[in-house]
């Protein structure tokens, strides 16, 4: 599942805020380098979200839980971005052209994300993450292009919780489509429900796709979705 970043925040004067855009670079970490750093990134993880209190420990697991998950997937790329610290991550890996990563969607794929998966050219983000306190307002996008230039994608593809309708409109913003909805089970782990409310076997998602160049999903392939003037390549 993917926790994605915060709608990002224009610069600040905050003491202590990092470096702007320009100052930060981004670094390639390969699987041992990921396995060695993974504490390290359940720690941006946890700065960078918005958990309940009480909730960071079974958060952290969860997030630990989904890396470890990733990282054991073909094509597992992750970027890390970083000036004096950790700014922010974003990972993911290749959508098999089975198509087993969109499983729980509700209805028949739209038919050119259906293609371009059969065809292997979909990378799915499975995580953003960018640090509150980083003075960067493009940086998610700056990880999540780069991570899709990278592997030559033709679609990128990502999944927000159903609940969190301002990540939603952030994506949306940055030129992510709406697709439908995917039924996941939850990544937490089984525990007492409270009283009158069942166990959370399953979370609600959306699927969002971001369609890159020409003959993607744009104008050029109508069946596939509608197109939008402002779906672009992202920063």
């Amino acid at each position: 599942m993917t926790v994605p970043p915060r709608p990002e925040r224009p610069p600040h004067g905050e003491a202590g805020a990092r470096a702007p855009l320009d100052a930060i670079r981004l670094r390639r970490l390969n699987r041992w380098q990921a396995e060695t750093l993974k504490e390290d990134l359940a720690d941006l993880y946890v700065e960078s979200s918005r958990a309940q209190p009480g909730e960071e420990y079974r958060d952290r697991e969860a997030f630990l839980r989904r890396l470890t998950s990733a990282v054991r997937q073909p094509g597992f790329a992750l970027l890390i971005a970083e000036d004096t610290a950790f700014a922010g991550c974003a990972y993911g890996f290749p959508v098999r052209r089975d198509g087993t990563w969109w499983r729980g969607f509700d209805g028949p794929l739209p038919p050119g994300v259906e293609q371009l998966t059969a065809s292997g050219h979909v990378f799915a983000i499975t995580e953003t993450l960018v640090h509150p306190h980083t003075d960067a307002p493009g940086l998610a996008r700056r990880l999540q292009g780069r991570l899709l230039a990278d592997h030559h994608a033709s679609l990128g593809a990502t999944l927000v919780d159903q609940a969190d309708r301002a990540v939603h409109e952030v994506f949306l913003s940055w030129g992510w489509q709406d697709i439908g909805t995917v039924l996941r089970p939850s990544d937490q782990p089984s525990r007492p429900s409270r009283p009158n409310l069942p166990p959370p076997d399953g979370v609600v998602l959306r699927a969002l796709v971001l369609a890159l160049g020409a003959g993607s999903l744009g104008a050029a392939n109508p069946d596939g979705l509608a197109h939008e003037n402002r779906t672009q390549r992202p920063d």
